[in-house]
């Protein structure tokens, strides 16, 4: 699924925004080996139980899925392997105190391609409580209610 301004979605984090408050996004390139370029073109990446920290002042994606991609040579990669996200210094330096300091968490919301690179979307997240989420759904219903309210003919 291609959009009008040139990026193309591989994979994407529905449950991202169900189970966090998404306070911010970034935009990030993703370090890939060539097999696991091949296996995103294809589609084949899951992002459902990953994660983003910082560490040593560089920042790394964790538990992101790349399906093996089958006429690879030497075994191709590894599926699950820790990969290293590009971003500029002072972004990593904010987000790493944010994440400290605030208790926030880095959450994957798409993987997709842009200008033929690799790139993440990560949102800077507040774990919601089961109590935020009820309010959530709820909200969501009343607005649907009052959206087939307007549209009912009189």
């Amino acid at each position: 699924m291609k959009s009008s301004d040139g990026v193309k979605v591989i994979a994407s984090n529905r449950r991202a925004r169900h189970d966090y408050e998404i306070l911010d996004t970034f935009e990030a390139g993703l370090v890939l080996v060539g097999s696991e370029v091949k296996s995103a073109r294809e589609g084949k990446v899951q992002i459902k139980d990953s994660f983003a920290h910082v560490r040593d002042g560089e920042i790394f994606l964790v538990g992101t899925y790349f399906a093996p991609y089958n006429f690879s040579r030497g075994g191709g990669h590894e599926p699950e392997r820790t990969r290293k996200l590009l971003l500029q210094r002072r972004q990593i330096n904010r987000l790493g105190s944010e994440v400290a300091e605030k208790g926030l968490t880095l959450v994957p919301l798409r993987i997709y391609f842009k200008g033929g690179k690799v790139k993440v979307e990560l949102g800077l997240a507040r774990g919601k409580r089961t109590i935020d989420k009820r309010e959530t759904v709820k909200e969501r219903d009343q607005k649907r209610e009052m959206e087939r309210a307007l549209r009912r003919p009189r």
